[in-house]
């Protein structure tokens, strides 16, 4: 970080950062419904005329939102000074995936909109349900499993994080096995992204309390 900028300060604004990101994650979800399953190509057309302006806010809410969250988890790293260790690195390997998982899904949401070909919005909901899949399979617990170590081995936050982002770790695995053999994901399945997040937005907020502290343990 800049020498002028204070651990404390740093710790503030990366939390908030984090916590706009949960909630801009949060309200993408809730404007961008998407259309019905199993709709016919008229409905998918329909739906891309008349829902277009909220599709595309909600994907780049979650575009933006997601990289908050993820810049987040990268200020964690750094703090606990775990920047150049296995674990750091995994965890920098992990947030790299899960970016590119969740952006994947927004060009799916984007590419959906277009009319032409009048295939175009079932193919692109068909990936992204695809690609749904990458989230749970890979990209969350890559993400989660280093960083529950990276926050064991160290004292920025308390170590009931690490152990709630072990279990998150394990919790996405097992579902990604357990619903690979469904090609659209359920509800129940999703909703675990909801519990993940009240997880980002609970460690930013003990991050912030924490700030002073912080601030004494590594003095600059």
């Amino acid at each position: 970080m800049p020498r002028h900028v204070s651990i404390r300060t740093f710790c503030v604004l990366s939390a908030i950062t984090c916590i706009l990101g949960v909630l801009m994650i949060g309200n993408s979800f809730a404007i961008n419904t998407g259309p019905p399953l199993n709709a016919t190509n008229a409905q998918y057309i329909w739906f891309a005329q008349q829902h277009a302006h909220d599709v595309l806010k909600g994907a780049w809410l979650q575009a933006v939102g997601t990289f908050f969250i993820l810049l987040f988890a990268v200020a964690l790293v750094h703090l606990s000074r775990s920047s150049h260790t296995f674990g750091g690195w995994m965890t920098f390997l992990g947030a790299t995936t899960l970016l590119f998982v969740s952006l994947m899904e927004v060009v799916c949401y984007i590419m959906a909109l277009f009319p032409t070909p009048e295939t175009m919005g079932a193919i692109g909901n068909n990936i992204g349900h695809a690609v749904q899949h990458l989230y749970f399979i890979v990209a969350a617990p890559a993400l989660f499993l280093p960083l529950g170590f990276v926050i064991l081995f160290s004292k920025v936050l308390p170590g009931v994080f690490g152990y709630l982002a072990l279990l998150l770790a394990c919790a996405f695995f097992a579902v990604g096995i357990y619903s690979l053999y469904r090609l659209i994901l359920t509800s129940l399945d999703t909703s675990l992204a909801a519990i993940q997040a009240l997880w980002w937005f609970a460690a930013a907020v003990v991050l912030i309390f924490r700030s002073r502290k912080i601030q004494q343990m590594f003095p600059q």
